[in-house]
């Protein structure tokens, strides 16, 4: 008689399931921590969300500081300095190719709430909070491309500018650097489990951020 497979009479496991692009984004870029271009990798995308790149360098950052808790702080430094490199950057697009046919336009189009108006009105904000709003931006979600570019439309002083933004991003990479640091694998347990509620509130952050855009430049909405 012909022996029953166990594996017939079982029954059929479910296929796995399908992970979503933003999941799988998320893995590509945790690969990157055992990579040898980690570092370059993590530099080049600092330099370029500072003056055009959608995509923070945080997400990366994390990546690495939970691949290789130790270099955490290594990690952070070449994030900021790629990050305020790409600031300034973004000051020179502001300064020199403002007024280049389709630039500003461009910068108006991809800008939620920033208009023609609320470049004039933030120039004078400039004048009385300019180390701050350039603090602001480095250190917190408010998008740190749109004030370097501002800057340079708005030709605040420079060395202030690369100060604000020296100590913003630094402060800003260091912070998260010290928290894998000190919490390393609560937090990587964290993300692992609740991936979904991270990148929601990563989320929230971001449209946050813009939001606080509109609010810092009057005149965005439309009004005078």
């Amino acid at each position: 008689m012909a022996r029953v497979s166990s594996t017939s009479a079982s029954p059929t496991s479910p296929p796995p399931a399908r992970k979503g692009p933003v999941r799988r984004l998320y893995d590509w870029v945790l690969s990157w921590a055992d990579t040898r271009y980690a570092v370059a990798a993590l530099f080049v995308l600092a330099f370029a969300e500072s003056s055009f790149f959608p995509i923070p360098p945080d997400v990366l950052l994390v990546a690495m500081c939970i691949g290789s808790v130790q270099k955490s702080f290594r990690y952070a430094w070449w994030c900021a300095v790629g990050s305020v490199v790409g600031g300034v950057a973004g000051y020179g697009i502001g300064y020199f190719l403002w007024d280049i046919n389709g630039i500003e336009q461009f910068f108006y189009d991809y800008v939620p709430g920033v208009s023609p108006a609320s470049v004039d009105k933030v120039s004078a904000l400039y004048d009385q909070w300019s180390f701050w709003i350039v603090f602001a931006a480095a250190f917190t979600p408010i998008p740190y491309k749109v004030i370097t570019i501002l800057a340079g439309v708005c030709s605040i002083n420079f060395p202030m500018f690369i100060v604000g933004s020296a100590v913003g991003r630094s402060a800003r990479f260091f912070l998260v650097a010290w928290l894998f640091r000190r919490f390393g694998p609560g937090i990587k347990d964290f993300i692992e489990r609740r991936f979904a509620l991270v990148t929601l509130l990563g989320t929230a952050l971001l449209v946050g951020g813009f939001l606080a855009i509109k609010l810092l430049l009057p005149g965005g909405d439309g009004q005078h």
